[in-house]
């Protein structure tokens, strides 16, 4: 049992008692009145000071019963503030975690669109690379077509007995 239930109980069973004391004052002393005309005034000292002594015990195991109570209640309050630590601490941690994840992903779509662009830039420098071979294939032909028309322009202008002659 707790001390502050018996404590309580001690205390509920004196004041339930209580009224029940002049009667027994009152047995006593008619008891007492036969057997002896009153009670010695050391008797009496006796018994106030057992009364006081019991008061001061009882104011003691009062006072030992709080400070048990504090201390209790400052240990709980101990444990709820490291565990409120401890929840924060996990919060933080969860909080750098996202933190970390939102970095990563970030990265890696700031990644995936440098490659896309690069992927853009090589397509665009292959696209010019091929018209540029295109624009060189079509002047190689125009140049061939336009050495064939002179060729052929100079065969025509010529006299065709000049070519003639000159060979035996």
């Amino acid at each position: 049992m707790k001390p502050i239930q018996a404590i309580r109980l001690l205390a509920t069973s004196l004041v339930i008692l209580l009224p029940l004391a002049p009667y027994a004052a009152e047995a006593a002393v008619g008891k007492a009145s036969t057997e002896s005309a009153t009670l010695s005034n050391d008797d009496i000292d006796a018994i106030s000071e057992r009364i006081r002594q019991t008061g001061v015990k009882m104011r003691a195991d009062v006072k030992e019963a709080r400070a048990r109570l504090d201390a209790q209640k400052a240990e709980q309050e101990a444990a709820r503030k490291v565990e409120a630590k401890r929840e924060a601490a996990r919060q933080a941690q969860a909080q750098r975690e996202a933190a970390q994840q939102a970095e990563t992903r970030k990265r890696q779509s700031t990644q995936e669109a440098q490659r896309a662009l690069d992927a853009q830039k090589q397509a665009a420098l292959k696209r010019q690379d091929m018209l540029a071979k295109l624009r060189v294939q079509e002047e190689r032909q125009a140049a061939k077509e336009r050495a064939a028309q002179a060729l052929q322009n100079a065969r025509q202008s010529s006299d065709v007995r000049a070519f003639a002659e000159g060979a035996p």
